[in-house]
């Protein structure tokens, strides 16, 4: 089945993904819906344990125990992942869906080369391929990914890679198939600033190519904004604005964005100084009641403890989860308040 360019590839319907605990179960995933199109990228961005990782685990099929998908859908190409049996699943996966994570290093075996781990993974969709041809696509997925003298280097274990060549490896293992959905968790954190741009244009050009979708997950805003085409911004485990990229640059309308850019450095503007979040981020099991956000929002009321707003939309592709919505209110409080 292959999806329309005007429809979703990946559809993203109320998911809520759950750990049992002692406690009960916590959400580390509650209630997200989102869309992903061929030849786009969506970035998804928030701090460290907003719930980014565990949203592209659940997509992939490989939530680590006890967690699980306990609502909602994910629509592939006019499947849905969450209830495929695990043998259709494995068939998708790396394939049709491939993956890219953080640290290469402990993605990839040190005991074998990293030809024998690329042909290993083509092998496992196409097992009566013989070897001479797999490793001569293997070679080819190398050079792709830029690596020089990619014959040699077939032969080589990945403790003789530098970190942005070992990440260059996982993207050409993940490309080794050919997928139609690309899903980046952090590729660039682990590498300098280079080797950083480095392994995004290869990301932009082989899209290019390929028209394959790609979600990004990061939490560096200015990889986004050289990536991404729609920006989702999740905080608690729910996603609170989802926007155009230029318009989460230009237009932000939720406090949580304001904060998350406020803290970036730009060279397009002074600053004498960045601003700070205060507070830190809910852990599961402990989410304030009403919006997620108000203990550490400058612009919180009581009205905001009351109930945990809906996305509201405030054009044909920006909706933001807030109450005080659209921004103008936000500046309108602070004049009240004589702070601006």
């Amino acid at each position: 089945m292959t999806s329309s360019s005007s429809s979703p590839l990946l559809s993203i319907e109320g998911l809520r993904t759950v750990f049992a605990t002692d406690a009960g179960e916590l959400a580390a995933v509650d209630g997200v819906d989102l869309t992903v199109y061929r030849g786009r990228t969506l970035g998804i961005v928030g701090e460290s344990g907003c719930g980014k990782s565990m949203l592209s685990l659940s997509v992939m099929g490989l939530l680590p125990s006890p967690g699980r998908i306990a609502a909602g859908r994910v629509v592939f190409d006019g499947e849905d992942l969450a209830r495929l049996p695990a043998e259709r699943m494995r068939a998708l996966r790396g394939k049709r869906i491939a993956m890219v994570f953080q640290e290469p290093m402990t993605s990839l075996n040190p005991v074998y080369t990293i030809g024998f781990q690329i042909v290993e993974a083509m092998r496992a969709h196409e097992p009566g391929t013989p070897f001479a041809e797999l490793k001569a696509r293997a070679i080819a997925a190398l050079e792709r990914v830029r690596i020089t003298a990619a014959a040699q280097r077939f032969d080589d274990y990945p403790h003789q890679l530098s970190g942005g060549m070992r990440q260059r490896v996982m993207i050409a293992m993940a490309l080794a198939c050919s997928p139609d959905l690309l899903i980046a968790d952090e590729p660039t954190t682990a590498l300098d600033v280079t080797v950083q741009a480095q392994v995004l244009d290869l990301l932009r050009d082989i899209q290019r190519e390929t028209h394959m979708a790609i979600v990004l997950i990061t939490h560096d805003l200015g990889v986004v904004a050289g990536m991404a085409d729609e920006v989702a911004v999740m905080y608690a485990g729910r996603i609170v604005e989802r926007a155009p990229v230029a318009d989460i640059f230009n237009d932000p309308q939720h406090p949580y964005t304001l904060g998350l850019l406020g803290s970036m450095p730009r060279i397009d503007e002074e600053r004498e100084r960045l601003l700070v979040i205060e507070g830190s981020l809910p852990p599961p099991g402990q989410v304030p009641r009403g919006c997620r956000f108000h203990p550490r929002c400058v612009f919180g009321t009581r009205e905001c403890t009351l109930q945990d707003p809906p996305l509201l939309a405030l054009g044909p592709r920006h909706v933001v989860a807030c109450i005080h919505a659209p921004v103008e209110r936000f500046m309108a409080t602070l004049a009240a308040d004589g702070v601006a």
